[in-house]
């Protein structure tokens, strides 16, 4: 995103999904065997196509409290700050960010007064925006991450190579030109 971002005029919008919200079946002890068993492939795999390094943090949390804390961030001014650096916390310091305290940390890292963070992130309206993040999600029908809606139009799952998502935009473009 950020290559895209420098290359071409974006405007981007991240959105609140949960791919396991509370009330999930929890998920079998095979299966996080199996993830747990891939995060080597994984890894090499972000770093040898994508240059990144990962160091993921724990499976099967709930990011509830990260999506309303980035909303409050959000209404701060901070948003895009608060949400790189989450994003930073989890793939590659391997943090809870289900953590009240490692948000809050987070928090201070970028700026925004955290003086009493645990009351403000549980504000109701960042909860409705959380939620009507993951209704418009719902409506896209997203069962994922990543996924990436360009105008409105495209749908694109999965972790892509940059040329795929360069195609995807230059033919938003040239539809809107």
């Amino acid at each position: 995103m950020e290559k895209l971002q420098q290359n071409y005029d974006l405007d981007i919008h991240w959105r609140s999904y949960q791919l396991r919200p509370p009330g999930s079946p929890p998920i079998p002890p095979q299966l996080l065997e199996r993830i747990k068993a891939a995060r080597p492939q994984l890894q090499r795999r972000a770093r040898e196509q994508y240059g990144v390094e990962i160091n993921q943090g724990p499976v099967n949390i709930d990011s509830r409290p990260a999506l309303e804390a980035e909303k409050y961030a959000e209404s701060q001014g901070k948003g895009k700050a608060f949400h790189e650096a989450v994003m930073h916390a989890y793939w590659q310091q391997a943090r809870d960010i289900s953590d009240l305290n490692v948000l809050q940390e987070i928090a201070q890292s970028v700026g925004l007064d955290s003086g009493d963070f645990a009351s403000e992130i549980k504000n109701p309206e960042y909860d409705a925006q959380v939620a009507a993040d993951i209704d418009l999600a719902n409506e896209y029908g997203l069962d994922g991450v990543p996924a990436l809606v360009f105008a409105d139009k495209y749908l694109v799952m999965g972790a892509q190579p940059y040329n795929v998502l360069q195609q995807v935009v230059e033919r938003v473009q040239a539809e809107s030109a």
